[in-house]
């Protein structure tokens, strides 16, 4: 047989068992919800130097990995994955679809023209936890472009230049967009793909309402800016309920009650200083935030009855609630201590007031700048989805 005719039979081969798995991969992960057109015909095989590739003549190979309802928290989600170093040098898309009584908004990845090499990526991403499932299909130059269009309406509209400043939007405007953001960074955050056994999963709609209610009226209770109070939950465990410096431990004198000692040595003792809660709040700062607490003039009577302290302090019986407080009491009296300067304040929270960690004031300062950010162009729209738009120059600054 000459080498031609074993070129020749190697590509048929090839193409019929492309044909086949096209066919099953098409049976199972079909995307039905979007709308596409006709059918396209079968993928051609094509040998190169690199390897063997498939593609479909004319069209995208598209994938569907996210599936939101509500648009805010789907653009903070495309903008996260836009600018994933896993994701990099692959087109990510936003867009949306009028479904029955809602709008629905898609997050699109689209791949390299090869089936044989896209399929394989997306099912890596996939089992890094990037996604918990994902859908593909083939679509035209007409199809992407429209999508195309629909990202770029909603990039302009989410970096429209804001008019309403952070300190001048209502209660319940802050409350939702702390919401949204609070329940966006603890779905990216980063022990979510670990599979960790401690991590409890990112928050859902219902716990993420309680803790942007419990985070906004502690920050206007002590008077702290919101955008750097959520910066400081967003450095220390991105809003999520877990136990944080395992085995920290610290020497003290003398032994309080609700201590874990560990050792004595000299008159001292070696006592647990773990860390617990969104805020990362060890047990020693607590006991002094608790102190504080005592002594303070505030009419906690203000606050809703479980973000008030206990009289007694309990190391081990704490409502998480109540430490949203406490931080927002131990962020308060940093402040006041360092002659109102926040950057400062905001190391110490991490650094203690003598040496204030300013490379975790940066960290914060930049979660910080991107809640505001996204606070104040969200609230630019007025509160009318993207979506729903038909001209972006209902965005335009109102007459002075």
């Amino acid at each position: 047989m000459t080498e031609r005719a074993v070129r020749v039979g190697s590509l048929v081969l090839a193409a019929l068992l492309v044909v086949g798995l096209a066919a099953w991969f098409a049976r199972r992960y079909w995307p039905r919800r979007l709308a596409f057109p006709p059918e396209p015909g079968p993928p051609v095989c094509e040998i190169t130097a690199e390897g063997t590739v498939v593609r479909v003549p004319g069209r995208y190979f598209v994938a569907e990995i996210g599936r939101f309802e509500d648009e805010l928290f789907a653009y903070l989600m495309f903008d996260y994955f836009r600018s994933a170093k896993a994701l990099k040098g692959t087109e990510v898309l936003l867009t949306y679809s009028r479904e029955a009584t809602s709008v629905a908004y898609p997050l699109l990845l689209v791949m390299p023209d090869d089936l044989l090499a896209g399929i394989p990526v997306l099912v890596k991403l996939q089992s890094e936890n990037w996604f918990p499932d994902f859908t593909w299909k083939v679509a035209d130059k007409r199809a992407v472009a429209g999508m195309r269009s629909q990202t770029e309406t909603f990039v302009t509209a989410y970096n429209f230049p804001a008019y309403r400043k952070l300190e001048q939007l209502t209660r319940r405007e802050l409350v939702a967009y702390t919401r949204r953001f609070v329940r966006f960074k603890s779905t990216v955050d980063p022990r979510a793909r670990g599979q960790l056994a401690l991590f409890p999963g990112p928050l859902d709609h219902e716990q993420a309402q309680w803790l942007a209610e419990d985070i906004v009226t502690v920050a206007d209770f002590f008077s702290l800016p919101l955008d750097l109070f959520l910066g400081i939950g967003a450095m220390e465990n991105n809003y999520m309920n877990i136990r944080g410096d395992i085995g920290h431990a610290v020497w003290k004198r003398k032994a309080e009650k609700g201590d874990v000692v560990l050792r004595r040595r000299g008159g001292r003792v070696l006592v647990l200083n773990e860390s617990v809660g969104v805020w990362q709040i060890t047990r020693e700062t607590l006991r002094y935030a608790h102190r504080l607490y005592l002594k303070d003039q505030r009419d906690y009577g203000r606050l809703p009855e479980h973000l008030r302290p206990p009289k007694k302090l309990d190391l081990n019986e704490i409502e998480p609630a109540v430490l949203t407080t406490y931080a927002g009491l131990f962020f308060r009296n940093l402040v006041d201590r360092l002659g109102g300067d926040l950057a400062k304040a905001v190391g110490a929270y991490n650094g203690g007031p003598g040496r204030p960690n300013m490379q975790y004031e940066a960290g914060v300062r930049t979660a910080a700048e991107h809640a505001r950010r996204v606070m104040e162009q969200a609230a630019a729209l007025n509160g009318q989805p993207v979506a729903e738009m038909r001209f972006l120059s209902s965005l335009r600054r109102p007459n002075p």
